[in-house]
């Protein structure tokens, strides 16, 4: 995988040599035993110096976007045989979630292009493909920032961040017949909450784009298998996926994705960011889900089953 350099880091977690950093990389199991890909966009947490110049709030405050160690989480899974994509970069820097223009033009001096998005939902809450907002809607900028800004870092992450990923994919549909995506994220405990109830809420929410992204089967294993690990499980509400999901499930195809999103109380503490004594077994139990998925993609054999009637 060709390297992209972000520049000199300031990192939040542990030192990194500006060297040896990459604003992405692949994780290779020791041997290539499944269809299914592995993602995690959001768990960068390596701070390029000049990102924090630019913005008014120092890393910690920061951090509160990230997918916290979910990268980390994943780690049982890769020993069980299946591919991770990483990103190094934070999500504040650059979401590769989101569609590749999509822009805030009230962040930018210049004029974006004609072909940006900057009317969708996502952009109007200051999360579009450039974030303008962290946490509870602190924004990131003192000033605006150059267009240019904005088309460096999605020419240089964005875009080869999904070349990466697109390759995964393509890949496995040519060596098993199919290409099962898992995107992995984390949510704040709150957010996981019913309106109805005060105590924490769901503990993964699974996400199929209401069973358009991927295959029944894959879903109602990894919503059996977590019940049978004792986490309490949604799908989609409320959320259903994102756009890595949509645009890479076409089970049609033989393209499936799936999103799981974590409850971060798990495995770590929300305030200080610090992992908590239960993340090894959170990590394990991931990873027995994925080895579930395995068995279900295999037994599958690479035929394109038919999408369950909605």
């Amino acid at each position: 995988m060709k390297r992209f350099r972000l520049g000199d880091p300031a990192t939040a977690g542990e030192p990194v040599e500006p060297e040896l950093v990459s604003p992405f990389e692949v994780l290779e199991p020791e041997r290539l035993e499944t269809s299914l890909i592995l993602c995690s966009p959001h768990s960068g947490r390596i701070y390029p110096a000049r990102f924090l110049k630019l913005a008014r709030l120092d890393a910690q405050a920061l951090r509160q976007s990230e997918d916290a160690f979910v990268d980390d989480l994943l780690a049982q899974a890769v020993a069980a045989g299946a591919p991770l994509l990483r990103a190094h970069f934070p999500r504040a820097y650059l979401d590769a979630n989101r569609e590749p223009y999509e822009l805030d033009p009230r962040m930018f001096e210049g004029k974006l292009p004609a072909f940006a998005n900057t009317r969708s939902l996502r952009v109007a809450g200051g999360l579009g493909t450039i974030a303008r907002v962290v946490g509870e809607a602190q924004d990131i900028y003192a000033r605006r920032l150059p267009v240019e800004e904005a088309m460096r870092r999605i020419e240089g992450l964005y875009k080869p961040f999904h070349q990466t990923l697109r390759g995964l994919m393509r890949r496995a549909s040519e060596r098993f017949g199919m290409a099962v995506l898992i995107d992995c994220h984390s949510m704040p405990s709150w957010a996981s909450a019913t309106a109805k109830s005060e105590r924490m809420g769901a503990d993964m929410i699974l996400g199929d784009r209401y069973g358009t992204s991927c295959h029944s089967a894959f879903v109602d294993v990894a919503e059996q298998h977590l019940r049978m690990l004792g986490y309490q499980v949604q799908r989609n509400k409320p959320y259903a996926g994102g756009f890595i999901t949509e645009h890479y499930g076409s089970p049609g195809a033989g393209f499936h994705a799936l999103q799981i999103e974590i409850n971060r109380a798990l495995y770590m503490d929300e305030e200080t960011l610090a992992k908590k004594p239960t993340f090894a077994q959170v990590s394990m139990d991931l990873r027995d889900v994925v080895e579930s998925l395995m068995r279900t993609a295999a037994d599958m054999g690479g035929e394109t089953l038919p999408l369950a009637a909605e």
